[in-house]
């Protein structure tokens, strides 16, 4: 069978974040075509079950009773040719019923990637991160489950409709009684989905809090076993589950209750019919083929009764998921695209970032040491362009041009930051190292050897083709670091800054590192935060912080003779 999309979406677009209504509403807009045929599709499926109930009674009054073998054909005919129909348009439906679940589903998952990669930290600082992964896992596939049922629920409708007019036809007190009690054990079924809705919604909160424990407590495996505080999590942990586990059954209880109401109320509705239907048979107002009629179209109106609940709750979960969504694609980004973008110069320039008093030379190697680790930190996040705006955009400049007016895209190409914590993800090596793919393994092999990371691949069975696992936690802390640096080294950014890039390593490890990559890096600007005198040694200038200002600069040497505090500063780094 021909596949009819392809996801996942080239393009999820821009969704409407007024309100979970207009966001569900927007989704089924994306999708129309698939929608359009999988409810046509679902009114076939549906009338023509229907209408078996009419094609029995015809074959009951006029081929039996009125014994005509021709009638009797003619409608076993017609009801072979529902039944094909039926199938033919059931398979059909499926078909697509499935489409507009995973285009829905993809579509939400998808719009959560793109955002948490556009605003980064800021995503985790407003949703806890159980939230994020709940909404990925469970959310979206909610909200896919709407548009699947969709099409069943259309053809209900018209299947309602229709079989209400054959009975008012027929008898106008049983075609009342149909018109007016569907719409009534549907009110019904109502009263225990509201309070249901309700406890999903805490059974929601409950199980973000709980994805989000255990995220927290797998990222600080190795720290917990450090200082003995696993088992401290591990209670917290059941504690939260068992919360879980409560809201649950509280779920539990009213789901059963829904479950048995579907059975019980349409059965109900089918005694009523089939004994008014009786009744006026005996009395010679209906055909005993219409009675025969009547009674399948009452237990067939169980798939209607049934199928309109089932929207509802659908309806109530994915209203509930699109909320969750929309919860996390209203955090706003630290960094946003300025509305008159200039541009950077063309040539390398001067990068010079006002509030510290830095400046950084064109082509050159500079170090900055400061004291305070997170003074050097917050400086190199501004020369970035990186962190919260929230005290003012940052007034760093490359060239003449302030990098808050600058597009986005070229400055993150041209000024690549890269932090003292590396983060490593699931895939291979090579993946990881040259995420966009531009580079061979040559190249790649070379920016290992400048980041002194030959024994870190040597000792992978599959080299470049090995698979790291999530967060690169099979690798120690040195190793993840100088693979970071490696991944940095391949952007083959203009202006390159590093953050403590060789905290993690041996002496002798990074006495390689900077020998190397003041070699590699010649004549392009690379910025490197350290107080170590190893990389201080090979710098063309060094900016000295004190409170997060420049208090000095130049050659290590200078600094070490004419500047005590400067002295101070790299003396107790190599002693640490």
């Amino acid at each position: 069978m021909r596949q009819v999309i392809s996801l996942p979406h080239a393009d999820p677009g821009t969704p409407d974040l007024a309100g979970p209504t207009a966001y569900l509403r927007w989704v089924g807009k994306g999708q129309w075509r698939t929608l359009v045929v999988a409810i046509t599709f679902g009114i076939v499926w549906l009338v023509s079950q229907a209408l078996f109930p009419a094609a029995m009674g015809k074959a009951i009054d006029d081929g039996i009773i009125g014994a005509d073998p021709g009638s009797l054909l003619l409608w076993c005919g017609v009801l072979v040719g529902l039944v094909v129909i039926s199938a033919l348009s059931g398979a059909f439906r499926h078909k697509y019923a499935v489409a507009n679940w995973l285009q829905g589903a993809f579509r939400s998952a998808q719009l959560i990637g793109h955002h948490a990669a556009d605003t980064g930290e800021a995503l985790t600082r407003t949703v806890p991160t159980g939230d994020v992964v709940a909404t990925v896992s469970s959310d979206a596939m909610r909200i896919g489950g709407l548009y699947d049922v969709t099409a069943r629920f259309v053809g209900s409708v018209v299947s309602y409709v229709v079989v209400a007019l054959i009975l008012l036809r027929a008898s106008t007190t049983l075609g009342l009684v149909v018109l007016i009690g569907v719409p009534v054990l549907v009110a019904c079924l109502s009263l225990i989905v509201r309070p249901l809705q309700r406890r999903q919604l805490a059974q929601r909160e409950e199980a973000g809090r709980l994805i989000g424990l255990g995220a927290d407590t797998v990222a600080g495996l190795r720290v917990l076993r450090g200082i003995g505080g696993e088992h401290t999590f591990l209670q917290r942990y059941a504690v939260q589950s068992q919360s879980v586990r409560t809201v649950g059954n509280r779920v539990a209880g009213y789901q059963a209750a829904l479950d048995a109401a579907q059975v019980l109320l349409p059965g109900i509705f089918v005694l009523i019919v089939v004994w008014l239907g009786a009744r006026f048979a005996i009395e010679g107002e209906i055909t005993a083929g219409q009675l025969v009629a009547f009674y399948g179209y009452t237990a067939f109106l169980v798939i209607p009764l049934r199928t309109a609940t089932e929207m509802v709750d659908r309806a109530t979960r994915a209203h509930i998921g699109a909320g969750k969504l929309l919860r996390i694609l209203r955090v706003r980004p630290d960094q946003v695209e300025s509305a008159q973008t200039r541009p950077l110069p063309t040539a390398p320039s001067r990068l010079v970032e006002p509030r510290s008093g830095v400046s950084i030379e064109p082509g050159r190697f500079t170090v900055v040491v400061s004291a305070r680790p997170e003074d050097s930190a917050a400086l190199a996040d501004r020369l970035g362009r990186f962190g919260s705006e929230e005290g003012g955009a940052t007034e760093a400049r490359l060239g003449g041009t302030r990098l808050a007016d600058a597009p986005l895209a070229e400055l993150r190409r041209r000024v690549v930051i890269s932090e003292t914590d590396p983060r490593l993800f699931t895939g291979s090596l090579r993946d990881e190292l040259d995420p966009w793919g531009v580079h061979d393994d040559a190249t790649i092999l070379a920016a290992l050897s400048v980041a002194s990371g030959d024994d870190v691949l040597e000792a992978l069975p599959g080299g470049l083709d090995n698979e790291v696992e999530e967060r690169g936690r099979a690798f120690s802390g040195g190793q993840r670091q100088r693979l970071a640096l490696t991944r940095a080294l391949l952007t083959d950014a203009e202006t390159l800054v590093l953050v403590e890039p060789t905290s993690a390593v041996d002496a002798h490890t990074e006495a390689r590192i900077a020998a190397r990559l003041t070699e590699a890096r010649a004549g392009r600007t690379t910025v490197v935060m350290s107080a170590s005198p190893l990389i201080l040694d090979r710098a063309d200038d060094v900016v000295f912080l004190r409170d997060g200002r420049a208090v000095a600069t130049g050659t290590h040497q200078q600094l070490m003779t004419e500047h005590p505090d400067y002295r101070r500063t790299v003396v107790r780094g190599e002693e640490d």
